[in-house]
């Protein structure tokens, strides 16, 4: 692995938004509004609040899946809001997106699923099978793996897997797109505690040792202050805490649920 990625001072960040407002159709009022915050290049950025808080629905607008009513989003100094087509979908290609549901393909291979995601940079048919793969391709795919403790089980179809072993699949198949940043939806929502700490284990070890930018969601308040190095948190329609995470602790953190 790469060493941590080191930042001159005027470096732009990784991702920028400015002034965010989000109201679905037919809702009385908006979701949040006036959101603002950067976050630089290498970061692990932890988003926190109630159930409502708009927090999934901010992660999908930042990725431009879903459009906001006003603002602007910056990747790397670059404003993607006006974006369509294949603009947008190559601007996408530079953020690794990571679901609570793994999305894998069941009867297809580990090694077959990880080649996936290089189509969100290359849409070659190639991609869809590891059989029809170059050598090169699957070398990548193989590096993929490693890279979250799973090469070994390159071979073994998806759906034999464990929780926390799809969830390492799907942060692989993300880092096929040989990705700038990576946003996680609630990544261990679904799993065990010890699951679910291997996979923040897998993710800050991206982030530190490759400088990664790391942006997720999540309600387990310890893996937040533990993994993250930043912590935003949304309450009331707002942007209601921005601080470090080592200057909070977890039953501070409660009262963004009050």
């Amino acid at each position: 692995m790469s060493a941590a990625l080191v930042l001159s001072p005027d470096a732009s960040p990784a991702l920028k938004v400015q002034g965010l407002r989000k109201r679905f159709e037919g809702a009385a009022s908006d979701v949040w509004s006036n959101i603002s915050f950067e976050v630089p290049k290498g970061q692990r950025l932890a988003i926190i609040g109630g159930n409502g808080a708009g927090k999934s629905t901010l992660l999908r607008c930042c990725m431009r899946l879903i459009d906001t009513e006003a603002g602007d989003i910056h990747f790397g100094g670059r404003c993607v809001t006006a974006l369509k087509g294949r603009a947008l979908s190559q601007a996408r290609s530079r953020v690794g997106f990571v679901f609570q549901k793994h999305n894998l393909v069941p009867r297809l291979s580990v090694l077959t699923n990880v080649l996936h995601g290089g189509m969100a940079r290359c849409h070659n048919p190639q991609l869809w099978f590891q059989g029809w793969a170059s050598q090169r391709q699957r070398q990548d795919a193989l590096a993929c793996l490693d890279q979250v403790g799973l090469a070994h089980l390159a071979k073994q179809r998806s759906d034999e897997l464990s929780g926390g072993q799809s969830q390492r699949v799907a942060i692989a198949r993300a880092l096929m797109q040989q990705p700038e940043m990576i946003f996680a939806d609630e990544p261990v929502a679904s799993l065990d505690p010890q699951a679910g700490e291997d996979v923040m284990q897998v993710f800050s070890a991206l982030a530190q040792q490759q400088g990664l930018t790391f942006v997720f969601v999540t309600h387990h308040l310890e893996h937040a202050v533990h993994y993250a190095d930043r912590i935003i948190g949304l309450q009331g329609g707002k942007l209601a805490l921005d601080a470090p995470a080592k200057d909070l602790d977890v039953q501070q953190l409660r009262s963004m649920y009050g």
